[in-house]
């Protein structure tokens, strides 16, 4: 699978995308990369909208391998 990172949360992961083997719910894969990127980044997860193949997602929601996951924290502006 294949995990966009968006805005802050690109920062707090330290790059805008990752490679990520095998198959998940999005509460497992919070997670692993909560456990990855560390407490910073688990702050900014917290707020973030999760999208799968471009639907919305819930922790419940299958990943599958070749899935894409885009983590979008909250914008401003206009």
């Amino acid at each position: 699978m294949i995990i966009r990172y968006f805005a802050g949360a690109a920062e707090a992961a330290g790059r805008k995308e990752q490679s990520f083997d095998g198959a998940l719910t999005v509460g497992e894969l919070k997670q692993r990369l909560s456990d990855e990127h560390g407490p910073e980044f688990a702050r900014v997860l917290t707020a973030c909208s999760v999208l799968v193949d471009g639907t919305r997602a819930t922790d419940e929601t299958f990943a599958a391998a070749a899935a894409t996951v885009d983590l979008l924290p909250p914008f401003a502006g206009g």
